[in-house]
């Protein structure tokens, strides 16, 4: 593989040129790092529309996804599980190995007593995982469903979360109609930042629930065939956006060096004096490390700035 990945970044009609080195495999499974000699043909590899990797070894063409170097090349997210809902109706073991085999491009971590299980990987292959998930949850009787229960959970925190003001539909008492749509939170606080009107709809009130790595947002529009388009219309716009930035965005972790508050703060200052000559990156700021989210090229751009101005 390594040497068709090389020949492929050579050819003229690829927009390659000389290659360094490939390395592959990786520890990231469908990875590989491709280092040119030259930095425009770094450039010129970019700029072309579609990568399709094929050779006579190969039993057919596959598209490739080509992106700058970047240490954290796709946003990960890490989520803790509850398949406790499932005891009784499947043992809970086999089911995580169920698990696993329908997922494997995620890590499991090991089954609690409590039934919960933390899962670590990209958001769409979580995502899947989720709608694995509930489809065993429909094989459930109504009353022992855990989707039910936890859809109450979730509407109690909207409620407390948006307030009495923001729950009162716009045309009084009338019954509203409540879409929700799952998202990873840093496209969540990447698309309120650069996309808010992404987040803004007539006749509907759009409100997110922050849990760790996901951020359930939730649509309520008035009831009714014109309030439940209106909801439909803005769920697709988010799912729509979700999609595009998933494709497109990456994440950098820049830890500090030393614990301490001080610490945190020159990073801090420092974030924000550089973040004018990189409009295009959204910086946010933890405990112990900033988080860079944004193009590949951007957090690169970023994040090696950051370096030169912390030495």
């Amino acid at each position: 593989m390594a040497d068709i990945l090389t020949i492929h970044f050579q050819m003229s009609r690829n927009n390659g040129g000389d290659v360094e080195e490939v390395t592959y495999p990786t520890r990231s499974k469908g990875v590989a790092y491709v280092t040119f000699e030259n930095q425009g043909v770094v450039e010129r590899v970019l700029r072309k529309d579609q990568h399709l990797l094929q050779d006579q070894r190969l039993s057919r063409r596959y598209p490739l996804t080509v992106t700058r170097y970047c240490h954290k090349v796709f946003l990960c997210v890490t989520s803790t599980l509850s398949v406790a809902v499932f005891r009784g109706h499947f043992v809970l073991e086999d089911l995580v190995e169920e698990m696993k085999k329908q997922s494997p491009a995620l890590n499991f971590g090991p089954l609690q007593p409590d039934g919960q299980i933390a899962v670590q990987g990209s958001f769409p292959a979580l995502r899947k995982l989720r709608e694995f998930l509930l489809l065993k949850a429909r094989s459930l009787s109504e009353e022992d469903k855990g989707e039910g229960k936890s859809h109450q959970r979730l509407r109690r925190k909207l409620q407390q979360h948006r307030g009495g003001a923001e729950m009162r539909s716009p045309a009084g008492d009338a019954p509203r109609e409540t879409q929700v749509v799952v998202l990873d939170t840093d496209i969540y606080h990447y698309m309120r930042f650069f996309h808010p009107r992404t987040l803004q709809a007539d006749g509907v009130v759009i409100s997110g629930v922050t849990d760790g790595d996901i951020t359930t947002v939730c649509i309520d529009s008035a009831g009714g065939e014109a309030g439940a388009a209106q909801g439909l219309r803005a769920k697709r716009m988010i799912q729509s956006s979700s999609v595009e930035l998933q494709r497109i965005l990456r994440k950098e972790r820049i830890c500090y060096k030393e614990p301490g508050r001080g610490e945190k703060q020159r990073y801090r200052e420092l974030c924000e004096r550089l973040k004018a000559r990189h409009p295009g990156v959204l910086v946010l700021p933890y405990d112990t490390h900033v988080d860079v989210v944004g193009t590949s090229a951007a957090v690169f751009g970023f994040t090696e700035d950051v370096k030169r101005h912390s030495r």
